[in-house]
Order: C-alpha cells, then structure tokens, then sequence
C-alpha cells in the first residue's frame, strides 16, 4: 500500500469499504438473498429455499450456460488469434499507420454494442454470406466485440517487451518464425492470458447485441436471465445469474492460475 501513516492506511480501508459495499457488495448479496427466496415483500426477504438452484442447473438453463460456454470460449480464441496477430503486425508499422490499425480495432467499442450487432446482422443476412439464424452469428459479434480488448492488452505488453531477446536470437541464426515462436510469444504468454480471461468475462456478460442475433437453438444465459426476469420471475432470474457469475469467476480463476505461472516461467 502507498500509504504508510496508520491513519491514513485506516483512512484508506474506510474509504474503499464505503466505497465498495454500497456500489458493489450490496447489489451482489441482493441478488444472492433473492435466488435464496420465495418472498420480497418487506425490508428482507423471506421464504427461503434452494429450489431455484435446482432449475438453474438443469433443462434449459443448463443448455443456455453450456451454450454461453462454448461462445464465450469460442470467441475468446477468435478474438485473441486476430488481436495478437494484429498487434504483431502493428509493431512493424510507422506510427501512422499503427494508429489507423488501433483505432480500427477500437471502433466496436466506441459505439454501443446494440449497433454492432445490427451491423453484423444486417452484414451477414444475405449471401454469399449467409450466417442469420445460425450460432455463427452470436459468435462472430461476440468476436467483434472482444477483440478490440485482446488488441489492446497484447499491444500494450508488447510495447513493454525488451528487444534484448529477440536481437540476440536473431544475431544466432534464428529465422524470424523461430524468434516469435520461441522468444516472443513464450514472453506474451502472461498478458495473452489476461486478455483471454477479460475476453471471456465480457463474451460471458454480453446481452445487447446477443438479444439482436441468437436463433431460438441457440440462447445464452445472459437472455434467459432476461426473459425470466422480465416475464416477473425474478428468484428464478436472480439464481441463475448467480450460477452465470459463479461460473465465470471459476473460469478467470483458472485461468489466472495459468497465467500466474506463465509470470514464473
């Protein structure tokens, strides 16, 4: 901590409870106390039961978690093959033209994403490339929307790279192909890991865009969050939202496992 006085390290911890509990802790429990529930009439709730989990885990919820899943993966692995190579390709460029290819990959995040899934629907609802009503469609703007975070997490880790490494591989023979096999990207391998699971995170959570795009086969647990809540069933909503974020927080668990011992290496 930065802070060394006892009081201000006090003052510190005070502040970030304050802070934290009201705009983050809170609203989590809340929803933890409601999947717990069957009444919410009064100051707390009442009625509390397990059953909710039990449909959670089970029938279509288990099929739209499994289906968030595969997505998620999907367009995590999409979204970090382009933006690593994109931003590999980047360092080479003059200055001009890395900011042109930066801001290309940063223009999904500029605009809402309920636009780029318009976009990508209106783009891919005639041939020659015909992707709506499929998955495909739900990967590909997941893919869209992800990719701008793993372009900007590998550029930055890029920057930061001594070049000491890759001099003195290539000063030994070393073809330019064994250079970022096995100098550059084995140094990436913890920023390629973050952006993974930030990736991850944001595909997982992804509602706007997806609500646009999904065929009746293929739905999310993010829109069956949506659908139950806005059809009044709000225990129900409120127990698989805490399955979407128990999942998701297991996931980037792992994957800062992995990415903790790829700092070792």
């Amino acid at each position: 901590m930065l802070v060394h006085s006892r009081t201000g390290k006090w003052a510190t911890w005070v502040l970030f409870l304050v802070l934290f509990l009201p705009l983050f802790a809170l609203p989590l429990l809340v929803i933890v106390a409601a999947s717990l529930s069957t009444n919410w009439s009064g100051a707390f709730p009442s009625g509390p039961t397990a059953e909710h989990y039990a449909s959670a885990v089970r029938g279509d919820s288990l099929q739209a978690l499994t289906t968030s899943l595969v997505t998620a993966v999907t367009a995590s692995v999409l979204a970090l093959t382009v933006g690593t190579w994109a931003a590999l390709a980047a360092a080479t460029l003059n200055k001009r033209g890395k900011r042109l290819l930066d801001a290309l990959f940063m223009l999904p995040v500029a605009v809402p994403s309920v636009v780029v899934g318009l976009a990508v629907l209106v783009a891919f609802s005639q041939p020659p490339v015909l992707l709506n009503g499929t998955r495909w469609i739900v990967i590909l703007a997941h893919t869209v929307l992800v990719t701008a975070f793993a372009h900007q997490s590998v550029s930055a880790a890029i920057l930061r790279l001594d070049p000491m490494y890759e001099n003195a591989a290539a000063s030994l023979g070393a073809r330019p192909s064994y250079v970022l096999r096995k100098v550059k990207l084995p140094l990436l391998l913890p920023s390629l890991n973050a952006a993974a699971g930030l990736c991850f995170a944001l595909s997982m959570g992804e509602l706007s865009a997806t609500m646009m795009l999904y065929p009746p086969d293929w739905m999310p647990l993010p829109v069956q969050i949506f659908t139950a809540t806005d059809r009044g069933s709000l225990f129900t909503g409120s127990a698989v939202a805490v399955v979407l974020m128990a999942t998701t927080l297991l996931v980037l668990l792992a994957v800062s496992r992995i990415r903790t011992k790829a700092s070792y290496r």
